[in-house]
């Protein structure tokens, strides 16, 4: 007889589109695994124009699903059509992670805690810094801003090469927000605790700049949001010039934290077993 788990435990989704590259699958599924819990998470491409119809589905129950996760580009889609946003998702515009609760579709956005769960597991004590550089202005640097900010941070240098996005960021995140062109990068990296790479410079193997990361303060941590390669060439770089790094794969395992506690009522661990695992997926293909 095969495992029952999946048939009488909760099911969840991944929705996306495309959706097939997603590893959430592998990471929730480690977890149901190792923590013996029924249910299920699994993969369901749904495309822009059908994506109301399926969250209509999930709101009458007709899908079967109890949640789930919403990646590219269904995040500004799922917040606008949830009941219950919660104010990381109102700020953002934007929720990765819904939930039924008391008939309603409740969302948040998880991607911010998955960031700074990251830097506290690897590099603890980043936070200690007064000040911090972000390179690039799209929309994963927004949930990176407001983490940052969220921690107390006091200076947050948004850095893009077209300034009037990273404008916009600092209207939106407040104050502690400012914006600048290319040109100011090596200004405003002076005496930075930390730098954060939120644009796709590096992945999947292309080439990056090169960036003189002197500036910063001496115990500085470079991090970068690619994960694939797991040491992109701006991480080879700042490590090179002796600056502590850390890898973006820790941004995805713990972003899946609150929503599998959410979804199967136990909150999982990110441990070396699931990172390495993730690892060895990423190196077949």
């Amino acid at each position: 007889m095969g495992d029952s788990r999946e048939t009488f435990g909760p099911n969840v989704f991944v929705t996306g589109f495309p959706v097939k590259h997603s590893r959430s699958p592998l990471i929730h599924g480690y977890w149901l695994r190792t923590l013996g819990l029924a249910g299920s998470y699994r993969a369901h491409e749904v495309s822009p124009d059908d994506f109301p119809g399926f969250i209509a589905s999930l709101k009458d129950g007709s899908s079967g699903f109890v949640g789930g996760n919403v990646t590219i580009p269904h995040k500004e889609t799922a917040f606008r059509l949830a009941d219950r946003p919660d104010e990381l998702s109102e700020e953002l515009g934007a929720s990765n992670t819904l939930w039924l609760q008391d008939g309603l579709l409740h969302a948040t956005n998880t991607d911010g805690r998955g960031f700074t769960a990251n830097l506290d597991e690897r590099h603890p004590g980043w936070d200690r810094s007064g000040r911090v550089v972000i390179l690039g202005a799209g929309g994963a640097s927004r949930a990176i801003i407001q983490a940052v900010r969220n921690r107390g941070i006091g200076e947050i240098h948004v850095v893009n090469r077209t300034v009037e996005r990273a404008r916009e960021l600092a209207d939106r995140f407040g104050a502690r927000v400012h914006a600048h062109p290319m040109a100011a990068l090596n200004e405003v990296m002076r005496d930075a605790g930390l730098f954060v790479n939120t644009t796709s410079l590096g992945m999947d193997g292309e080439a990056a700049p090169q960036i003189d990361f002197s500036p910063l303060a001496k115990n500085a941590v470079v991090t970068d949001i690619v994960y694939v390669p797991l040491k992109t060439p701006l991480l080879t770089q700042a490590e090179e010039q002796g600056f502590a790094i850390v890898d973006g794969l820790g941004m995805l395992l713990h972003q899946a934290v609150p929503g599998f506690e959410k979804w199967f009522g136990t909150r999982p661990v990110v441990d070396e077993a699931l990172r390495a695992l993730i690892i060895a997926d990423m190196e077949k293909h």
